[in-house]
């Protein structure tokens, strides 16, 4: 168990980053690649947030005792 416990944690970890990203090209924070369509699309700032929040459990559920 402890080797897919760290995977998950590892996969989360990933999501969270990868959703915090997409979050901030969504809001327009980060312009980055130029002419990205994702660059100040709302949508991909929602999605980006609720790929943040669901990395967040998932890493919070593999790290419980």
């Amino acid at each position: 168990m402890p080797f897919i416990r760290f995977v998950a944690v590892i996969l989360g970890l990933a999501a969270v980053v990868f959703g915090v990203i997409v979050a901030l090209q969504g809001t327009a924070v980060l312009r980055w690649p130029e002419g990205n369509v994702m660059v100040g699309d709302r949508g991909w700032a929602i999605r980006g947030a609720i790929l943040t929040m669901v990395g967040g459990i998932v890493v919070w559920l593999a790290r419980r005792t």
